[in-house]
């Protein structure tokens, strides 16, 4: 059984349940790789044995089982740039805040290979979404794809801008507003949902458009097929304004097009029997626990 180990977490009390999970990967005989610069910032911290390493480029391969994220979402959203289409699992320890992603709480770390090798789990896969376009986008040219979203927006002004759109060919409309989000499923507890956007079911093969701060407040999200390909160009009265995909952001020059559309694979996501999407959303977003219900 092979294990990938990867943390943003610079906490002292997060680094203790990492040790926790190596010790229950040693019980069960697991060979352990852990991300170069984390398994250096462990080593400096803690008393730790001797591990192989990986980075985006070497170590990593799909004979893996298993792919562990230490932190919040931000810290899973990272991971997929190492999982890339190698079609490892990967499951989230959050040791961070909310966590829609990162769902397995640290004190509960060694279920992450218990539950694992009792069979006690289910894999769900999460679409991504992509970037293409005519012109070079240095930031987007080894990665191009987003577990969450992407997102045009504005640069450098406090003015709107005019992100024109189409689907499928078709026009649909100029949205006049602070920028656009195209979210998958997943991305739709995150960015999209803060600027009113639907809650989507992880397996609905779907995709949601919202945008963000909407001039003309009829301008509502809406949810599209995800085989639909997506063209965006943006006006306004700067000269460039910003693409983002998930935490990577590029700067591009209004009026050249770019296309979204539905990654060619999808990122494998752990889930626990013990857990469900709807625990999660109903836990995260506090739903039935005002008071008057």
């Amino acid at each position: 059984m092979k294990i990938a180990i990867y943390g943003q977490s610079y906490e002292s009390e997060a680094l203790d349940y990492v040790l926790e999970l190596l010790d229950e990967c040693k019980n069960v005989g697991a060979e352990v790789y852990i991300e170069s610069d984390f398994y250096t910032q462990l080593s400096v911290s803690r008393q730790i044995a001797n591990y192989r390493t990986f980075d985006r480029k070497t170590g990593l391969d799909p004979t893996f089982e298993m792919f562990v994220s230490f932190g919040g979402d931000g810290t899973i959203l990272r991971a997929i740039t190492y999982i890339r289409d190698l079609g490892i699992p990967i499951v989230g320890v959050n040791t961070g805040r909310l966590g829609f992603l990162s769902t397995l709480k640290k004190e509960e770390v060694r279920r992450v290979v218990t539950e694992f090798v009792s069979g006690a789990y289910s894999i769900v896969e999460r679409s991504l979404v992509e970037v293409t376009a005519d012109f070079d986008i240095p930031e987007f040219r080894d990665m191009n794809y987003a577990l969450n979203e992407v997102s045009v927006s504005r640069k450098d002004t406090t003015s709107m801008i005019t992100v024109e759109t189409h689907l499928n060919n078709e026009y649909l409309t100029s949205y006049w507003a602070d920028g656009l989000i195209v979210a998958t499923p997943t991305g739709s507890t995150g960015y999209s949902l803060s600027c009113g956007g639907p809650v989507i079911m992880p397996g609905v093969q779907s995709l949601v458009i919202t945008p963000i701060a909407p001039h003309n407040l009829n301008a509502r999200p809406l949810v599209i097929s995800d085989d639909t390909i997506i063209r965006l160009k943006v006006s306004g009265r700067e000269v460039n304004h910003l693409v983002s995909l998930d935490s990577r952001i590029a700067t591009i020059e209004n009026g050249k097009e770019i296309i979204v559309k539905k990654a060619p694979f999808t990122i494998k996501m752990i889930t626990y029997t013990s857990e469900s999407f709807l625990e999660t959303i109903r836990n995260k977003l506090l739903w039935g626990q005002d008071k008057r219900n």
